[in-house]
């Protein structure tokens, strides 16, 4: 079986293809050619350390990842034996966690990595496509064809990075909102004037402008910080800035407004700007968040960029098998199926690449039960509606309960709904895996 893309959903697919004994020749671009966000030679590269986010069960993604887990995902064990602190949030060391994930994939006896760009792949044979939201143009080509090529884009950015020696102590401090965990984020705060001062420079910013062919669509939950900004003088205040849950030990009162940073790396040298995801040109990146209190002499270990992201319209293309309708040996994976978020992909990956491997071995393809979160993200790139987006996983999408429930007695309802409905079907695999097991 083919896998191109060695992205977190086409390291979780060859995985799981080889943990039910079917070869896998895995195509990575890198280190050959790199996408616009990515420089390490690694597979499974995270452009953001916390881009696995929550830990907790009664949020969606806490779910998802504990189902991850419990499917033996190797992305998730990498992702528990790499982590750094974050409070309540999965965060993780990124080079220690590619490594693993690559060191792994390439030592198994089943799996051939092949660091080759692909531009013609052999669409006659069984195949997964996980090339990511950053897809080459040739591959973008290739999926043009099969499917369409209209509505294969929109746009994401990505946070600037600090060193932390460079962080002003006098003004930042140490602290998690409303005291939770052990003050995991570095916190910048600004009295009105300041915030007043910083907002207006930002909105008149300059950007880096769109090329000719290229139409604006944006991820709503990855707004560009300067694209929130325009839309209102308080959106910031309400978003990645809100100062609630924070008291500004000099002051001893809470801040007009804050920017947070999280740890990007074990060590602790390098911290991510929260929610400051952004298109401005480098120069107005440096310049203006260096009028961020703390960050006056901020050297930066990366700045904000602006990246194309693929996907395609899984309703109309893709089974709940995460095939195409009228070409079932095409399987796709990861975000280029139509969700958003590194877990997210990595789901999608898991699917796909259970679903191939028991195509090349003849057998049915497996569909997660509605009630979980695996489930919940099949249903939506799948279910046809008009005007498809990409989504993150939320409770939205699974089936209601029955009766009335305060939110978090709801969401640890559904929670606990969904594991035992994962955990009833995983040992129907199981058994089924084993009858079709050959005999020696």
């Amino acid at each position: 079986m083919i896998i191109i893309g060695g992205g977190l959903a086409g390291c979780e697919a060859a995985w799981q293809a080889v943990c039910r004994n079917v070869p896998v020749t895995l195509f990575e671009m890198k280190p050959q050619r790199f996408s616009p966000a990515h420089t390490s030679p690694f597979l499974a590269e995270l452009v953001c350390s916390n881009s696995l986010r929550a830990l907790a069960l009664d949020s969606a993604v806490g779910l998802l990842k504990e189902e991850l887990r419990r499917m033996d995902s190797l992305i998730m064990r990498a992702a528990d034996q790499t982590r750094v602190p974050a409070g309540r949030s999965l965060a993780v060391d990124r080079e220690a966690f590619a490594r693993m994930v690559t060191e792994e994939l390439e030592a198994h006896g089943l799996v051939k990595v092949v660091r080759q760009e692909v531009i013609d792949p052999d669409l006659t044979h069984a195949l997964i496509i996980a090339t990511g939201p950053l897809s080459s143009e040739a591959m973008v080509r290739v999926i043009s064809r099969l499917t369409e090529p209209a509505d294969l884009y929109f746009y994401d950015a990505i946070s600037p990075i600090v060193y932390a020696d460079s962080i002003d102590f006098s003004k930042a401090f140490y602290a998690s909102r409303y005291e939770e965990g052990e003050g995991d984020y570095i916190n910048c705060p600004m009295n009105e004037s300041e915030y007043l001062s910083f907002y207006q420079t930002l909105i008149n910013a300059e950007q880096v402008p769109l090329r000719d062919f290229e139409e604006q669509r944006f991820f709503e939950a990855c707004l560009p910080i300067e694209v929130m900004a325009a839309r209102d003088f308080q959106t910031l205040l309400f978003g990645p800035m809100k100062p609630v849950g924070l008291t500004d030990p000099r002051t001893l009162k809470r801040p007009y407004a804050v920017v947070q940073l999280r740890r990007d790396n074990r060590e602790g040298t390098l911290f991510n700007i929260v929610g400051f995801q952004t298109k401005l040109k480098y120069k107005e990146q440096e310049r203006i968040f260096r009028m961020i209190p703390g960050l006056e002499k901020a050297r930066f270990a990366r700045l904000g960029s602006m990246h194309r992201n693929t996907f395609i319209n899984g309703p109309q293309w893709l089974t709940p098998y995460l095939n195409l309708k009228d070409k079932p040996h095409i399987f796709f994976g990861g975000q280029i199926t139509g969700v958003e978020g590194y877990v997210e992909s990595t789901a999608m990956g898991l699917l796909a690449g259970i679903n191939a491997a028991r195509f090349v071995q003849g057998r049915e393809g497996i569909i997660p039960p509605d009630e979980t979160a695996l489930g919940a993200l099949i249903r939506h790139v799948t279910f046809k509606r008009d005007n498809f987006q990409p989504m993150n996983v939320n409770f939205g999408l699974f089936p209601p309960l029955e009766g009335k429930h305060s939110r978090k007695i709801k969401r640890t309802a559904l929670a606990q709904r969904a594991l035992a409905a994962l955990d009833k079907w995983k040992c129907s695999l199981i058994e089924d895996d084993c009858s079709n097991r050959p005999v020696s």
